[in-house]
């Protein structure tokens, strides 16, 4: 799933993304090891080649999700304030949440939350949370 030149991605999306993935995994206030693990492979499998933005030193911007959500992991937020950080974000910018964009954010929650004994209580209502915000808004761009 590569982009076109119009739709590159920007650093600022990779953050929140991986905001939105860190809420994921610390909706039960612990983040588990295989939720790292789960979350550095899908980026280097499915973030990394969907564009070619690289930051001045030429590493690919899609590997500043797993940097934020180190990030966050360390400082430990509330997953809650991550969430709506990301959900902002997203209002504000619609035409980056395509139909495939949306179903790569899904897929990798999804697999965050099950890679540690499978769906808790906690990130099943946070995947909810996201499930309605990735369908709803604009999505003529779709």
């Amino acid at each position: 799933m590569e982009l076109s030149n119009k739709q590159l991605l920007t650093e600022e999306f990779y953050k929140n993304i991986g905001m939105l993935f860190y809420a994921i995994a610390a909706s039960d206030k612990v983040v588990q090891a295989e939720e790292i693990k789960t979350l550095k492979e899908l980026v280097q499998k499915k973030w990394v080649p969907i564009d070619t933005l690289t930051d001045e030193y030429g590493t690919d911007e899609a590997f500043k999700i797993e940097m934020i959500f180190d990030w966050l992991e360390e400082n430990s937020p509330e997953a809650d304030w991550a969430f709506k950080e990301f959900k902002e974000y997203k209002k504000e910018n619609e035409q980056l949440f395509t139909l495939q964009i949306n179903q790569l954010i899904w897929e990798t929650a999804d697999a965050i939350a099950a890679s540690f004994s499978g769906k808790n209580k906690s990130e099943l209502i946070m995947l909810s949370k996201l499930k309605t915000l990735l369908t709803t808004g604009d999505n003529r761009n779709n």
